[in-house]
């Protein structure tokens, strides 16, 4: 896995066995034509490109990471970036939920 300065996870072609324990097929898909899009994270997001090619501009910078079919990617929460899509897009995605997790069940006692 490949972190770059903007906070952006880049698995390439990561083992289907990764794939099968997140449960990526059961995640909604989403899907956009070429163009440029601007978007704001308010949550972390995990994705992986089934088609595509997307460079992301951070807002305000030249820099860009790009990815597309076959990666996993994670993009942090609070980014704001233009979607400079260059392949159609056709995507899983998850988003991370904002509620911490519910406390564990207490442990039973057998009496």
């Amino acid at each position: 896995m490949a972190e770059n300065n903007l906070g952006i996870v880049v698995e390439r072609n990561p083992p289907q066995s990764k794939l099968s324990d997140l449960n990526i097929k059961c995640w909604p898909k989403w899907g956009c034509s070429p163009g440029k899009y601007q978007l704001k994270f308010d949550a972390e997001e995990t994705c992986y490109f089934l088609k595509g090619r997307v460079r992301v501009y951070p807002k305000g910078s030249p820099e860009f990471v790009e990815f597309g079919a076959g990666d996993l990617v994670v993009i942090p929460k609070g980014l704001s970036c233009t979607w400079d899509v260059s392949v159609a897009v056709d995507k899983h995605y998850k988003f991370e939920s904002s509620s911490p997790p519910p406390p564990p069940p207490p442990p039973s006692s057998s009496q």
